[in-house]
């Protein structure tokens, strides 16, 4: 089929929305003719890596903004908002005449990846698909007493510019004319259907290539002493670290030969030092500040468990990728990581109080360092867990069902084991409103 894709954020070798929008663009590519729309700055990048590959069912149109508005700065600010919605109407434009000589079967929207901007493609005259978008996650009100000002302050100029955006007509009919839309978490999905998404199914945006996988399941489990745990990400108040490392102060109580590091930074660094000194734990919690990817990996081989106790998080990179490393993942009942964890990959903590939450993490902490054999176990679970449902061959295969859907209707076959993932035959479940995409659920196919 001929697919026209918007990938505002698209480029091969990076991760977060980048990342994702490039490996879509790639595995779909597998078995359709795909229209691939993004910014003109990934044009080389883009195009030499996809004649590295021998991809030559993508196709790149790059849009360019105005000479004159280039100067606004890309990101979360207004003037990032700005910048996509001029983008998205010269996108548009360019859609438009494109599917009037092609005739595409369906648009996808993949990236920017969040319910509260709208794509003005869904104004073509084909099915539209939406997402996975996320977004639609906040921090429990309960937490936001322990944020720093600049956290609080961040809070609620969020929630205002969520909201205030819901009221977007150009949001709204992008919710409306959409054949389906997929939410990163069901916090998300419930503020898409207010919008007026008919169709709406929880699927994780988040997958590893094979090669990622691969390098990741190379990282054997730690046998050593100290226990070990880790954390990994931006320093950020919403990321939770200041709760991690209250949790862990409880905990090292009882396992003093213990240590605690940290990988990355961010404008809370400051504060959680002082946290950590406040504690007395700051001689075994490590601060290691932004490193390259290879030492990222070297931190992760030498460490036990994850723990990610973010507030909201539409997605969990880290969470999957110290999955296939085999290691067990401690987080919150919330977002993205609560989606992703399950008993047999990990613990996860409900979020009622900061008081509460701390308690509850310092126990599984201590659960899974008293016992190497259930952390060895989870390992092993978390590995087949990603290569089962996070991995972009499994994902490629149910967006290609939902394509073919969309485009021919439901098929009455059923899929067998030995169909491929350009496989046409289809499961009506897929599109059923009530039916939840989350990899948790198995499918009546």
């Amino acid at each position: 089929m001929k697919i026209l894709i918007s990938a505002y954020y698209c480029e091969p070798g990076k991760g977060s929305e980048w990342g994702i929008g490039w490996s879509l663009v790639e595995h779909m590519a597998r078995c359709h003719d795909v229209w691939v729309l993004t910014q003109s700055h990934e044009r080389q990048c883009a195009i030499a890596v996809s004649a590295k590959e021998n991809i030559p069912n993508a196709r790149f149109v790059f849009v360019d903004l105005p000479s004159w508005a280039r100067f606004l700065k890309p990101g979360g600010g207004w003037q990032g908002q700005l910048r996509y919605y001029m983008w998205q109407s010269i996108a548009y434009m360019a859609a438009r005449s494109l599917n009037k000589k092609h005739g595409f079967r369906l648009v996808h929207h993949i990236t920017m990846g969040r319910y509260w901007t709208p794509s003005f493609l869904a104004l073509l005259p084909v099915p539209f698909v939406w997402g996975p978008v996320g977004g639609g996650e906040s921090a429990p009100n309960a937490f936001k007493r322990s944020f720093s000002v600049r956290g609080r302050l961040y809070e609620l100029v969020r929630d205002f510019t969520r909201r205030l955006s819901e009221y977007d007509p150009f949001l709204r009919s992008t919710a409306r004319r959409s054949a389906v839309g997929f939410a990163t978490t069901e916090e998300t999905a419930d503020r898409m259907r207010r919008l007026g998404c008919r169709q709406v199914s929880v699927l994780s945006a988040i997958a590893l290539s094979r090669d990622e996988i691969h390098q990741l399941s190379s990282l054997v489990p730690r046998r050593d002493s100290p226990f070990r745990l880790i954390s990994i990400g931006r320093l950020l108040h919403w990321k939770g670290f200041h709760l991690s490392i209250e949790a862990f102060a409880q905990f090292h109580q009882q396992f003093p030969d213990s240590e605690y590091w940290i990988v990355g930074d961010g404008p809370e660094r400051d504060r959680l030092r002082e946290l950590a000194r406040l504690l007395g734990v700051a001689e075994k919690i490590t601060f290691w500040g932004s490193t390259s990817r290879s030492l990222v990996l070297e931190k992760l081989a030498a460490a036990d468990v994850l723990i990610h106790p973010s507030l909201h998080d539409s997605g969990g990179w880290v969470c999957i990728e110290a999955m296939a490393a085999g290691r067990p993942v401690i987080c919150l009942d919330l977002g993205g990581p609560g989606t992703q964890i399950t008993s047999d990959t990990g613990i996860k903590v409900n979020a009622s109080s900061p008081e509460q939450a701390t308690n509850q993490l310092a126990i599984a902490i201590l659960r899974l360092a008293s016992d190497p054999a259930q952390r060895l176990e989870m390992g092993f679970q978390s590995r087949q867990r990603v290569c089962d449902h996070f991995s972009w061959d499994p994902k490629a295969e149910l967006l290609n069902r939902v394509y073919h859907e969309l485009a021919h209707g439901p098929s009455r076959h059923r899929l067998t084991s030995n169909v491929s993932p350009c496989s046409p035959v289809l499961s009506e479940a897929l599109l059923d409103t009530n039916q939840n995409l989350d990899p948790t659920n198995t499918f009546p196919l």
